[in-house]
């Protein structure tokens, strides 16, 4: 049974003319996911900021007291707008000690004093309300009178709907708005989460960033002539910034999403010089923007170090002593502290008018002063940039601008090109370690040279994704980059294993008589670099428009492919594969796990890709001809750029067969596929073969930051090994195993592989659980709109239906499905008619359920707009 809805007026000693009302029933915190359909939106059309303190009872509601009182009661503003009407909200999402102490109802109890005892010429309307709390906070409440049963609920938050009202009439036209709230309270006053425990009243992070959400749309989206009205808002943390949330999460890392700019309250106190720094830096290593550091004046001149540490960057702001004497009502105080709240109130306003006017410009000057990679800049409107303040784990705030400036969230499907897998909690150990590492290294050079970081980063390669394999990490900057080294690794490797070195003198001056090419498969992609072209088949990329010195000095071998459609995996042949006799029943798979499975190396279907790549093979056979094939490069199990394409592992377990029979070093370019995004630590266990080099980027880092390795076995590296200098791998990069990358990548790699931090790795199977729920893949491949399916590890693809130029690389077809999907909160990038969908290793299945539901949805809407084009 509900507790009855109860209604009672109050008194209050101090404001007898003040109303206040009191509505409860029970209704527990509901668990806000972040696979909700709507994301994360807020207004951001007048300025709001955070309140921080270095440490509790340092004056934090004091400032937020002062700036209310300087915003409403200064004189009205002479703006453009010609608005008169001025709102100030307060915000305290958590709240301890309530009723006792309440916060908001400080904010509102001063305010309603200052404006009955100065004699100023405005009207107030003050408000302060109370949300959601405890039960026992309730209870604390109601404990003048009225019914309250808890029989049935001892635990949860209730909303508790409670409002204190009062208005002070002046003659006048000007209007002023107080708007206080507290969103949840606990009674007992210590720390939230232990409040929280102690009174079976946890409040989940997702729940407190809704509710400040709503709040925040709620009092901030104004219409029609209240369009005009001059608003400013504060939110006040509890406590210290590194204090917790309900939930035990840092207070510094609740708020993220929000990165609301912030005034940080520090300690003006013997000591308080060095917790006021910790707690800037711990704000600034989240992101977040401080526009001023204010504390009180207890004459220790702590604003000297400050300033000297700031480098004048951030103002430093003095209050005077505060009255100790409890019965002082602080009017006085606030009358006194006039001008410094003034002055205050102007630097966040102009900060606020500042980082506006950037963010309205950003786009224009964008495409006056970009040169965009892979953007033809003549098919992107100044409307259509997009402008990026900030990312939490996995997510984009988007600024948009049309109509009322708001934030929104947009989940970063493109993974920021395939890089990104941190979750917001390794965002920040990332950066915290980075830092930690540019503190001590910064950077330092290579050559023979050893440092911590690189040698952890190493050996966790060599434990990870070269397991039983490798035995060298040579690190460089990017994905192309390492392609180029491997390619230098395998051809001397192929070189001195099939005697072509001998007749090279040793200063290397002598004609090349051999010429190497590799073996690698069309469609692929393996970079941008010169050599790493050279090492693809032709495509968009290596045309002459991009590439007037490329030749493609390789042979280049069109694989079978496998997809899903209507349902069923299948597996399609390449022209001229196979003959009339194959049997079809090898050419349908009931489930993704069979394509994988060993037993069809007894098929005869491997006995027919043996045969074919043998016969390719055989032109360049030989010890005399002047052309050989000098390695063997692929993107093990699906090619990226070329289109998302999953390649039959069979097939390629047969080419790596053959090479290696041939004594042709076997390169697997990893640089997409490592680190978890198919689904395993590396690529190369899905295909249960290993290559003598492999190429790492991307993921490795967390996407944090650049970095690449190419692995590679003790016999590549010995082939380099001599009396000559000239025999040495003579390549090599300024950053090279740089400190901060290799750091970042030692943490993401454990990190990854943890069942303890990462919740989707089984540990006996060494694999990630499905992400993408089957049953949601296979209605899209139902999908009239959809060629083919790919899903694997944290990738899901499609190929729009098209045809002549609606396909491949160069089609715009997708275009408006890509919009569409933006503005449902997922940003995405297609290739050509190919859409996809990554997530990180951390990504819960819930989340890539919604994105699939989302993704679903907009192909309904996509199709009906097709079918309309092409029916007029």
């Amino acid at each position: 049974m509900l507790p009855p809805l109860l209604s009672t007026l109050l008194r209050h000693r101090r404001h007898s003319l003040r109303r206040f009302v009191l509505h409860l029933h029970y209704q527990p915190c509901k668990l806000f996911s972040t696979t909700s359909s709507s994301p994360l939106h807020f207004p951001l059309s007048h300025p709001t900021y955070m309140i921080w303190g270095s440490n509790t009872s340092l004056g934090k509601t004091l400032v937020s007291t002062g700036l209310a009182s300087s915003f409403l009661f200064s004189p009205p503003p002479q703006s453009s707008s010609g608005s008169r009407r001025r709102k100030f909200v307060y915000l305290k999402p958590v709240q301890t000690g309530f009723p006792s102490d309440s916060d908001s109802h400080f904010v509102f109890a001063k305010l309603s004093s200052i404006a009955s005892r100065c004699n100023l010429p405005f009207s107030l309307v003050a408000s302060n309300s109370v949300l959601k709390s405890s039960v026992s906070a309730a209870k604390s409440v109601l404990s003048v009178g009225g019914h309250f049963e808890t029989n049935e609920f001892q635990f949860g938050m209730y909303d508790l709907n409670s409002r204190e009202t009062n208005t002070v009439l002046r003659d006048g036209e000007a209007v002023s708005e107080l708007v206080s709230k507290t969103l949840y309270a606990w009674r007992e006053a210590v720390s939230p989460q232990l409040a929280a425990q102690r009174e079976n009243g946890v409040a989940q992070d997702s729940a407190v960033v809704e509710m400040l959400q709503q709040c925040l749309i709620n009092e901030l989206e104004v219409e029609g002539e209240n369009e005009k009205m001059n608003i400013f808002c504060v939110v006040e943390t509890a406590g210290g910034v590194a204090s917790p949330g309900p939930s035990g999460t840092l207070q510094c890392d609740l708020y993220r999403p929000f990165r609301f700019p912030g005034v940080l309250v520090g300690d003006g106190r013997l000591g308080g010089i060095s917790g006021t720094i910790s707690a800037y830096e711990s704000l600034k290593l989240r992101g977040y923007d401080i526009v001023a550091v204010v504390f009180e004046d207890h004459g220790f001149v702590n604003e000297v170090p400050l300033l000297s540490y700031l480098r004048n960057r951030v103002p430093v702001i003095l209050l005077p002593p505060i009255p100790q004497d409890m019965s002082n009502d602080l009017v006085e105080w606030f009358c006194d502290s006039e001008e410094i709240f003034d002055s205050l109130k102007q630097i966040m306003i102009s900060a606020f008018s500042e980082r506006m006017q950037r963010l309205n410009d950003m786009p224009k000057k964008a495409r006056d002063v970009f040169w965009w990679p892979f953007t033809q800049h003549r098919l992107v409107p100044e409307e259509t940039v997009t402008v990026i303040d900030s990312r939490c784990g996995e997510n984009f705030a988007v600024y948009k601008a049309q109509n009322n400036e708001f934030m929104t969230e947009q989940f970063d499907a493109c993974a920021s090109w395939w890089t990104q897998g941190p979750d917001a909690t390794l965002q920040i150990e990332l950066a915290r370690d980075m830092g930690y590492a540019a503190g001590r290294f910064g950077h330092v050079m290579f050559p023979e040279n050893v440092y911590e970081p690189a040698l952890k980063c190493a050996e966790l390669l060599l434990e990870g994704v070269g397991k039983g394999w490798a035995s060298r990490t040579y690190f460089s900057d990017n994905g192309s980059t390492a392609i180029e080294i491997a390619l230098k690794m395998a051809f001397r490797k192929f070189s001195l294993d099939n005697g072509i070195l001998l007749g090279y003198a040793k200063n290397d001056t002598t004609e090349r008589c051999i010429e190497l090419k590799v073996l690698a498969l069309k469609g692929s992609y393996h970079g941008d670099t010169l050599g790493a072209m050279e090492a693809q088949a032709p495509s968009s990329y290596t045309g002459f428009l991009q590439q007037p010195w490329y030749s493609g000095r390789g042979l280049f071998v069109d694989p079978p492919t496998v997809f899903m459609c209507n349902r069923i995996w299948n597996l399609c042949f390449p022209e001229g594969m196979l003959s009339e006799n194959v049997i079809y029943k090898d050419k349908a798979f009931s489930s993704r796990d069979d394509i994988f499975h060993k037993s069809r190396e007894e098929s005869d279907l491997y006995r027919i890709y043996s045969s074919y790549i043998s016969q390719q093979l055989s032109q360049y056979s030989g010890t005399k001809g002047t052309i050989r094939i000098g390695a063997l490069i692929i993107e093990p199990v699906i090619q990226g750029s070329g289109g998302m394409l999953m390649i039959d592992p069979l097939f390629q377990r047969v080419l790596v067969n053959e090479c290696r029979s041939r004594n042709i070093p076997i390169i697997f370019d990893e640089v997409f596929t490592g680190f978890w995004r198919l689904g395993a630590e590396s690529a190369a266990e899905l295909l249960g073969c290993v290559p003598d080099i492999a190429c790492f980027a991307k993921l490795m880092t967390g996407g944090i930051i650049p970095l690449a390795a190419t692995l590679a076995t003790e016999e590549v590296f010995d082939s380099f090994i001599g009396d000559s200098k000239l025999k040495a791998l003579l390549h090599g990069h300024s950053y090279s195993a740089h400190a901060m990358g290799c750091m970042a990548a030692a943490k993401s790699i454990k990190w990854f592989k943890d069942p303890l931090t990462n919740h989707n790795v089984i540990a006996e199977q060494g694999l990630l659980r499905e992400l993408w729920n089957v049953e949601l893949v296979q209605q899209i491949s139902l999908h009239p709109s959809v060629q083919r399916v790919v899903a694997l590890g944290t990738l899901f693809a499609l190929e729009l239906r098209a045809e002549g130029s609606n396909a491949g690389y160069a089609s715009l077809y997708a275009r408006s499905l890509i919009q569409k999907l933006r503005e449902d909160g997922v940003y995405m990038r297609p290739l050509g008619n190919v859409v996809y969908l990554l997530c990180g290793p951390c990504a819960s299945p819930e989340i890539c359920s919604q994105l699939l539901i989302k993704l679903h949805r907009k192909l309904d809407e996509f199709s009906q707009i097709k079918e309309l084009q092409t029916s007029s």
